[in-house]
């Protein structure tokens, strides 16, 4: 069982960082070189899965939930409660569950909406929305708002010329 220690900030990051083993600007996916996959999960120290196309349809699954393409869901994944020093937690037997059990806290404190993935084709980086109001649609306004905002003006002009 995965006890790697949690807070909110810890959750963020945990399912922030999965979701991003995938980079769509550079084509490069994590889960495509084992040793790279076994290092992801080794430096977060989380039980190493095994089943890949299980991996896969989960990151799928929560890309899809917050705003990437449309995805089947994934199979369910054990994740069991104990109580450890007076308080009830999450634990899970590996990886995908570790990270849908961080997913579920953030659910649980109304954090998860904040979650978003980045509209710009080449980008699609997921994010954590900070703003106050909660509407932040660029992962990064300086690269992809500006450079989506440059486009869109550029093909209002086209059709007005």
């Amino acid at each position: 069982m995965s006890t790697v220690e949690v807070s909110t900030a810890h959750d963020v990051e945990l399912v922030l960082d999965f979701l991003n083993t995938i980079d769509f600007e550079k084509r490069a996916d994590v889960l495509d070189d084992p040793l790279l996959w076994r290092a992801w999960q080794a430096e977060r120290r989380l039980v190493p899965a095994d089943d890949l196309a299980r991996v896969r349809a989960v990151r799928a699954g929560l890309r899809a939930a917050v705003g990437g393409p449309p995805a089947p869901p994934p199979p369910p994944v054990p994740v069991t409660v104990e109580l450890a020093n007076g308080a009830p937690r999450l634990v899970s037997a590996d990886v995908t569950g570790a990270v849908l059990a961080a997913a579920a806290r953030l659910a649980v404190l109304d954090e998860w909406g904040r979650m978003k993935i980045c509209p710009a084709d080449e980008c699609q980086w997921a994010f954590f929305d900070r703003s106050r109001n909660r509407s932040r649609t660029w992962c990064s306004m300086r690269v992809c708002g500006n450079r989506e905002k440059a486009r869109a003006w550029r093909e209002r002009a086209k059709l007005s010329s």
